[in-house]
């Protein structure tokens, strides 16, 4: 489950206020996404409290049917992109990974999963919230608005395993109801701080899981072909043309703007020094954030 702009308190025990959140219904989740007219999914557990529900998948990995998925209602260990850790007030979240089997995709394809997952958790806040959802590469959710961009959702994809069929498992932890008083920086915000007009989590997740599924099942009927998945990408990822600043591992900085998403998902940094363009994966790049242009 990925960094989505928690903070590092233990769960419940914080100072989180007190709004009454319900649990899911899992038997509601279960029955609408595995046994009923629209069913898309072999195995939905919801389970009360976990450490990390892409860990409990991963760890299954080697006997889990392709498209089981597990949904926490509180998640006390989740983590992101290098190890780092989130919490947030208990049921104040949708936090849910799922795990797919990927048949016959090239091993150079598998970096576009958590661009992919990216596009559909955007696509599903934007129709089933009505917020105004964007990317921020490589994969984190933002919500622009009045205040300012804030991260609402955060991604971790993981391969589970490489054979005989390539499988991975898709985390996805998304703020919900915690308060602005409850976010724990600046740059964090959530469903309700945003006036979203859904909040309810138990819609939220199942209209997830049904994109997430269907746009697996789109990519590989176009025989993982990555340009089209680009074109999706491109048009919903709002770093794109910015003035960005990119950290890589030993403190290597790099400022220009950002030009485009290439074909393996990096993104192409046009340097300001006017050297060559440089695409940087989503590994080599410790922190990504936009600046204001020179000058301003």
């Amino acid at each position: 489950m990925s960094d989505n702009g928690g903070s590092e308190r233990a769960q419940g025990t914080g100072p989180w206020t007190d709004l009454d959140r319900a649990p899911l219904d899992g038997r509601a989740i279960t029955r609408a996404l595995v046994s009923g007219p629209r069913a898309s999914w072999a195995e939905v557990t919801v389970v009360p409290r976990t450490g990390s529900t892409n860990a409990d998948l991963v760890a299954v990995a080697a006997t889990a049917a392709d498209r089981t998925a597990v949904i926490a209602d509180v998640q006390d260990a989740g983590r992101g992109r290098h190890s780092r850790s989130f919490t947030a007030p208990p049921r104040s979240q949708v936090t849910v990974s799922a795990l797919v089997r990927l048949a016959g995709i090239s091993p150079d394809a598998v970096g576009w999963m958590p661009l992919l997952t990216g596009i559909t958790v955007v696509d599903t806040l934007r129709s089933v919230c009505e917020v105004d959802a964007v990317l921020k590469w490589p994969n984190d959710v933002l919500l622009t608005g009045e205040r300012g961009p804030g991260k609402v959702a955060g991604i971790l994809v993981e391969v589970a395993a490489s054979r005989p069929t390539l499988t991975v498992v898709a985390g996805v932890g998304i703020n919900v109801t915690p308060t602005a008083d409850e976010l724990p920086v600046p740059t964090a915000t959530s469903l309700r701080a945003a006036g979203a007009s859904v909040l309810d989590r138990g819609t939220i997740v199942r209209a997830l899981l049904r994109a997430f599924g269907s746009a697996v099942d789109d990519w590989r009927d176009s025989g993982w072909d990555t340009a089209g998945l680009a074109e999706l990408y491109r048009a919903r990822c709002d770093t794109l043309g910015r003035r960005v600043r990119v950290t890589m591992p030993g403190d290597e900085v790099l400022v220009g703007t950002a030009a485009d998403v290439d074909g393996h998902g990096r993104i192409v940094i046009a340097p300001e020094d006017g050297s060559a363009p440089m695409a940087v994966s989503a590994g080599d790049v410790t922190h990504l954030r936009a600046v204001p242009d020179a000058g301003e």
